[in-house]
């Protein structure tokens, strides 16, 4: 996974300034999955202020033409990933699909939404990575459907050693706008958070399943 450093300090200092992304090291947000987190982050935040929706809309598509070349179709993932797949699409001027979590439970029981042919190639838009599980589940429904997956991109993962596994198990490569360490080294200089509280938020990156347990 290689980032352009400007482009991802400048990602990370529009995901702190719009409070997409909120540090707490002191007292910290509860995931669904019971994990105690010193950050929370919700990128579709980022879809209500125009020009960091370019900005962010302009160098997902950069990134995906450096590293994987120009696709046949974008698939966002839902439901994070289809609002910023839809813009990336037009972008480039692709076709847009999106991959629902599960099957649909009535009508055509799709899911895969949108028109597509088999062997195309496709990249694949998230907002965010955490472990990396619902990511895959919609890369190997793609590749259920005969489509040519060539990788993923995200604004933001936060670098766990899980994920970075199971990307490769999955034999999926994916590359991000800005990543946790990048955006630590941002909350510090901007004075968003303080020096004592950095060590605490690495140590939640190395096992966040037993910090503060």
């Amino acid at each position: 996974m290689i980032l352009n450093n400007d482009r991802a300090v400048k990602v990370a200092e529009f995901l702190l300034q719009i409070k997409a992304v909120k540090l707490q090291p002191k007292n910290p947000f509860t995931w669904a999955s019971g994990w105690k987190s010193p950050i929370y982050c919700d990128n579709r935040v980022t879809l209500s202020y125009p020009n960091i929706r370019t900005f962010i809309r302009q160098n997902y598509s950069d990134l995906i033409l450096d590293h994987f070349g120009k696709p046949d179709v974008i698939a966002g993932v839902a439901t994070g990933g289809i609002a910023q797949g839809a813009l990336v699409a037009e972008e480039l001027g692709l076709p847009f699909i999106y991959v629902r979590s599960s099957p649909k439970g009535h009508g055509m029981g799709n899911q895969i939404e949108g028109h597509f042919e088999e062997g195309q190639k496709v990249i694949v838009i998230e907002d965010l990575i955490s472990t990396g599980g619902s990511s895959l589940k919609a890369v190997e429904a793609l590749r259920e459907a005969k489509l040519d997956v060539k990788g993923l991109v995200a604004i933001f993962t936060y670098g766990f050693e899980v994920a970075e596994n199971n990307f490769k198990e999955a034999k999926c490569p994916f590359v991000t706008l800005t990543n946790y360490d990048v955006l630590l080294e941002k909350a510090l200089h901007d004075t968003y958070i303080s020096k004592d509280d950095v060590e605490s938020l690495k140590e939640w990156k190395i096992n966040p399943s037993q910090w503060m347990q």
